[in-house]
């Protein structure tokens, strides 16, 4: 019997000694962890695709979620600090706010950003921004095999800065 409580006292002891460095091993708390717990606190619901981006020479995490209010969310956060950088979201074609506001029709916003970045659409979105303004995403693989994500404003025509994908996981 002695040698169980022995034994049980060294397992405790070892408890209280370890549990702290592993408490510490199993803290995830990377710039991706903390863009991934912000965005879920702003928009629960189910990650859909994570992307890695390059825009003005700073890396940047875009995820796409599936928001439990119904809503497809685009969160994007500093690959650095985790911080959220910029909030969108994504709306159907005939969206009414969306439609509401455009001013520019979808060919002319597909011929601004082709004319800057020719290649092959690969995909188009129609986003609302958290400053409610309207734009344009294409996706456009490049000749030289890189992915542009590529926005037109959907009043002004305007082109903003492009992101370069640097890879991505999920849809």
């Amino acid at each position: 019997m002695k040698s169980n409580k022995s034994t049980l006292a060294a397992l405790i002891s070892a408890a209280v000694l370890f549990a702290p460095a592993l408490a510490q091993a199993n803290k995830h708390d990377s710039a991706l962890d903390k863009c991934v717990a912000s965005a879920m606190e702003l928009h629960p619901g189910t990650i859909l695709g994570m992307r890695a981006e390059l825009e003005n020479g700073k890396r940047q995490y875009e995820l796409d979620i599936a928001g439990n209010d119904g809503q497809h969310w685009e969160v994007e956060c500093s690959a650095k600090s985790g911080e959220i950088l910029e909030v969108e979201r994504e709306v159907a074609p005939n969206d009414p706010e969306f439609t509401s506001k455009a001013k520019v029709r979808l060919d002319e916003a597909l011929k601004t950003a082709l004319d800057a970045y020719p290649g092959a659409v690969m995909k188009i979105e129609y986003e609302i921004e958290a400053d409610d303004s309207v734009s344009y995403e294409f996706d456009i693989l490049m000749a030289d095999g890189k992915l542009m994500e590529v926005e037109v404003d959907a009043v002004t025509g305007a082109l903003k800065d492009p992101e370069e994908v640097l890879y991505q996981i999920g849809q």
